[in-house]
C-alpha cells in the first residue's frame, strides 16, 4: 500500500509518493493542527462504506437522482480506480476521493468527500495533492472532475488548486446540474 502523506502549504506541489511529511493546518486559522495521512485503501471497509453513504445523502439532498453521478461500491473496486482515504491522527477516516484512470492520458476525480468535522482543515487539499501525485506517477496529463452547480465551496477550492471550468464531458453533457473542470498535470 502506498502512503501519500503530505506537507505544509510551502511543500513542493509535485511530491513523490514515497515522501513522508505531514500537512498541518495553520494554527491561526484552526483550533489546533490536524495531521492527515492519506493512503490508497479498499472501499470495502465499514468506515469507508459509511462515508460513501454520507456523500450520497449529501448529494441527493441537493440534486435529483438523475443529477448525481456517484460511483457505487462495486464500481470503486475496479482495477482502474484507486480510492484515497484521509485519516486523522487517531486513524479515523475523515475524507476520501477516487482516481479513475481512463486508459488514455486523462484521469477523473470522483467521490471527493470530507466529513463535516474535518472540513476547512486542509483535508480536501491534501487529498487532491495525493491524487495528483498518483496521477503524475501514472503519466496522466490531465485530471478532470464533475461537481454540482450548488457546490460553490467545492468549485472555489478546485479553482484555487488550478482547475479551470471546461465544457461538460462524457455522461455530464446533458446535465443541467453539472459543472466540469480540469487541470493540466504536465
Amino acid at each position: 500500500m502506498k502512503t501519500y502523506t503530505l506537507a505544509h502549504a510551502d511543500c513542493p506541489r509535485r511530491l513523490q509518493p514515497t515522501l513522508h511529511a505531514t500537512r498541518v493546518a495553520p494554527e491561526s486559522r484552526y483550533s489546533g493542527p490536524i495531521v492527515t495521512t492519506i493512503a490508497i485503501e479498499s472501499p470495502r471497509q465499514p468506515e469507508i462504506e459509511s462515508m460513501l453513504r454520507e456523500g450520497a445523502e449529501f448529494a441527493l439532498a441537493l440534486y435529483p437522482p438523475e443529477g448525481c453521478f456517484l460511483l457505487d461500491l462495486d464500481e470503486l473496486v475496479s482495477p482502474s480506480i484507486d480510492v484515497f482515504v484521509a485519516r486523522d491522527p487517531d486513524g479515523e477516516a475523515i475524507g476520501m476521493a477516487a482516481l479513475v484512470d481512463n486508459g488514455d492520458t486523462t484521469g477523473e476525480l470522483k467521490r471527493m468527500f470530507v466529513r463535516d468535522e474535518a472540513r476547512g482543515k486542509g483535508v480536501a487539499i491534501a487529498l487532491l495533492d495525493a491524487l495528483e501525485a498518483a496521477a503524475r506517477e501514472r503519466d496522466l496529463l490531465t485530471l478532470r472532475l464533475e461537481t454540482g452547480v450548488h457546490h460553490t465551496a467545492a468549485m472555489a477550492l478546485y479553482a484555487r488548486q488550478g482547475y479551470a471550468r471546461i465544457d461538460a464531458f462524457g455522461p455530464y453533457v446533458d446535465s443541467p446540474y453539472s459543472v466540469c473542470m480540469e487541470k493540466s498535470l504536465s
